[in-house]
């Protein structure tokens, strides 16, 4: 007998939104009061208006979902389309049928026709979506600095000024820290609108008039550098985020923060979590925790190596990849570079053992995107090869853990 016999997989209109919204209420049992509900429910409109939205249906009834989004990501440099997963789930007496495998690989058809070759989600449960092909690809430190451990930084030559929380120097200044950070979101419109609707510290300002609010540091020649968004409440000061270009904004900015010092106790905050935030204070001994944040998944292997960029202009090598939600990307890659021309084959059978490293979907996707290196991978039994493969692998990959900072 079929489980899902009368159930029918289609996209979902925007009249049913409504049932969406019900369905994400019930699994994630969210308690919200009507003020954040109905931010909620306006939010997630919009995204389902620009994103590509999909469940099964029991008749008139929506048992499951997922939602892409359409949204730019910096590889190394490169900047790739990228899908963003959410608004995922499936009431719970129509679970283990596969539903969630049918929507996930429909989703992933539509990225791949759509040319988004690599996917990013946060995880409600890390387990579950690496049985599905994705993998951790960054960190987030969250932080707490008493107002004793403020640092004060003398004689900077730029000032700070508060701003609209939209203003262009802060738009400006995040697309300049984007171009040069590698697993950055390239914010679009939609990427905009979540920092300021879901953003990390709502949960403790939806009851309240406290309004997310901006400063950005110029230098000495008027140049926007670095700003923060914060909130002040209850004798605290939190920060959402800070960006800077260089490290004089990023003492400006903490100047900021310390000038509050006579209406705060303490500052909590989140950032990136390859960001050295205790190292970088002179009293490091701060409370702060880091965590996996966000997963990523290759959606098509060889279009994503195809335009990925290698460290070396010369190699050889081949990687068989193992995926088992998508049977595009299972099998074997040649892949060959001459003075930095790469050419990727895609082969039927594997001849040459000596010059293969084996991996699944999400080893080759956290690898590709430097948050785990192959000699630590191969160490932890992730992936298979010899010791001369491991080494080119080694000295072709460029070096750096992906910074993502964004939510959706």
């Amino acid at each position: 007998m079929n489980p899902r016999k009368g159930l029918v997989m289609r996209e979902i209109r925007m009249d049913e939104m409504g049932k969406s919204i019900d369905l994400l209420n019930y699994v994630f049992q969210m308690s919200m009061s009507i003020k954040k509900d109905r931010r909620f429910v306006s939010e997630k409109s919009r995204q389902f208006h620009v994103g590509h939205a999909v469940g099964w249906f029991d008749g008139d009834h929506l048992v499951s979902q997922i939602l892409s989004l359409p949204f730019q990501v910096n590889i190394y440099g490169v900047p790739y389309e990228m899908g963003g997963i959410t608004a995922i789930g499936t009431y719970p007496e129509y679970s283990k049928q596969g539903l969630m495998d049918k929507l996930i690989k429909e989703t992933l058809t539509v990225m791949r026709s759509e040319q988004r070759y690599i996917s990013y989600l946060f995880p409600f449960s890390i387990p579950y979506y690496r049985k599905k092909g994705w993998e951790i690809m960054s960190d987030i430190v969250e932080f707490q600095v008493k107002d004793t451990q403020f640092p004060n930084y003398m004689e900077l030559p730029g000032q700070i000024r508060r701003v609209d929380t939209r203003a262009v120097d802060v738009v400006s200044i995040y697309e300049q820290y984007a171009s040069r950070t590698h697993g950055a979101m390239i914010r679009n419109t939609i990427a905009w609108n979540e920092k300021f609707h879901e953003d990390f510290w709502e949960e403790k300002f939806v009851d309240t008039d406290v309004q997310l609010q901006a400063a950005v540091y110029y230098n000495e020649d008027n140049e926007p550098q670095g700003y923060i968004y914060y909130r002040i409440m209850e004798e605290n000061f939190y920060i959402d985020e800070i960006v800077y270009l260089q490290e004089e904004a990023r003492k400006g900015l903490w100047n900021f923060v310390s000038a509050h010092k006579s209406m705060v106790y303490n500052a909590y905050g989140k950032t990136a979590g390859n960001e050295p935030v205790a190292f970088l204070l002179e009293d490091s001994e701060i409370i702060q925790k880091v965590s996996p944040y966000f997963m990523a998944r290759i959606v098509d292997v060889e279009k994503f190596l195809e335009t990925y960029p290698f460290d070396e202009p010369k190699f050889h090598i081949r990687f068989t990849v193992t995926d088992r939600l998508v049977e595009w990307n299972n099998g074997t890659y040649d892949i060959k570079s001459e003075d930095w021309k790469v050419k990727i084959t895609k082969l039927e059978e594997n001849d040459r053992e000596d010059i293969t490293v084996k991996m699944s979907i999400q080893t080759l996707t956290t690898m590709l995107l430097g948050y785990k290196r192959p000699k630590y991978l191969e160490k932890i039994e992730r992936l298979k090869g010899t010791g001369d493969t491991i080494a080119v692998l080694e000295d072709i990959l460029p070096v750096g853990i992906p910074t993502f900072i964004d939510y959706f």
